[in-house]
């Protein structure tokens, strides 16, 4: 479309004015024929398509890009509010489910479910909203007339140069999404990452940093995690192992079995027992005497706490019973304070008594 200016009449004789037949030119065009007839301006008319449609065309492209953005992000944060309810949302169902039904009961799941879905839900809002934005931008710059063949050539070739030079980031964000995805593991889980053993502080797309029991801050790379042994998520098993030497195994069973469940039947351990706990018998027999095991079945947070009021109890429990003074005196090996003597002669010097 010629852009065509009003020519202004100069005057003098002999010359003639010639003025272009806007009719003419705007015959095959509704929307210069249009504008011609509501305006009666001959370079409005023939300059309709760069003065109204592009701007209109690109407004248009960027209002949808924008309410595009807008719907997805909405249906992206309802379905990560979703997941804070108890039953699982159900764009995760197909993912294995980790908990067991007595966790399910509280409060703790339905967080971590929150927390991982705010995370997945962050990046997937960063990510359509930089597919969104490109793809109108590429729209606007076709509308203004540029080339995107050149430039859609140039980004595929500095796309291929960073794949190649950039594998360990790429490796990092892929397994750090699929982290996020498969829930292995949240902020304030207790971790072993191999050479990283402590509780989770932060959990990215790149890097999770945990805080160990000395206080050091490890920064670990996704791309590098080969396995992880999660020591709070679901629920957790306390084993504790008492020597008792050679008392009576039956008599020390029954002791700890009647500590061990009056430490379960205690208040502020009413919802850390997902199940009762149980003294199983001799487990090992050594030349030191025999070894009881006591198990419990406990919430991953409740652990640790569960595990040193049994040690308590069951101590305690032998104590009071007198099984400990006997347990002791098993372990004591006689000796006589004269030599060794014997019927058929005396070996003067030499040490005796039992070895």
């Amino acid at each position: 479309m010629l852009l065509l200016a009003p020519t202004p009449a100069p005057s003098g004789p002999g010359i003639v004015i010639t003025t272009p037949d806007v009719t003419q030119s705007c015959k095959t065009d509704a929307l210069c024929s249009r504008v011609f007839e509501l305006t009666d301006n001959q370079w409005l008319a023939n300059s309709s398509y760069v003065v109204i449609v592009k701007p209109l065309r690109i407004i248009g492209i960027i209002l949808a890009a924008m309410l595009l953005r807008w719907l997805l992000h909405r249906a992206i944060s309802r379905l990560a509010t979703s997941t804070s309810r108890a039953a699982m949302p159900a764009l995760l169902k197909p993912l294995k489910e980790r908990t067991t039904p007595a966790a399910e009961e509280g409060q703790f799941i339905p967080e971590r479910r929150r927390q991982r879905a705010e995370a997945i839900g962050s990046v997937l809002r960063s990510f359509v909203t930089a597919v969104v934005f490109t793809m109108a931008i590429l729209l606007v710059m076709g509308e203004l007339g540029f080339n995107l063949a050149p430039l859609l050539a140039s980004a595929g070739i500095v796309g291929v140069a960073l794949g190649f030079g950039a594998q360990s980031l790429v490796k990092d964000l892929i397994a750090g999404l699929f982290m996020l995805l498969e829930d292995q593991y949240g902020v304030g889980d207790t971790v072993d990452l191999g050479d990283a053993v402590g509780v989770v502080e932060s959990v990215g797309l790149r890097i999770t940093t945990v805080r160990d029991a000395r206080g050091v801050l490890w920064y670990v790379r996704n791309g590098e995690i080969l396995r992880v042994g999660n020591k709070s998520q679901g629920w957790a098993m306390v084993v504790i192992d008492i020597p008792i030497g050679f008392v009576n195994s039956e008599q020390a069973v029954a002791v700890l079995r009647t500590a061990a469940q009056s430490v379960a039947e205690q208040p502020e351990h009413a919802t850390e027992f997902l199940e009762a706990p149980d003294v199983i018998g001799v487990e090992t027999l050594t030349v030191d005497g025999a070894t009881i095991r006591t198990i419990a079945k406990t919430t991953a947070d409740g652990q640790v706490g569960v595990q040193r009021d049994l040690r308590r109890a069951l101590t305690e429990a032998l104590e009071t019973s007198g099984l400990s003074q006997k347990i002791a005196a098993s372990r004591m090996l006689p000796r006589p304070a004269s030599p060794y003597s014997s019927a058929a002669g005396e070996r003067g010097g030499e040490p005796g008594g039992a070895t």
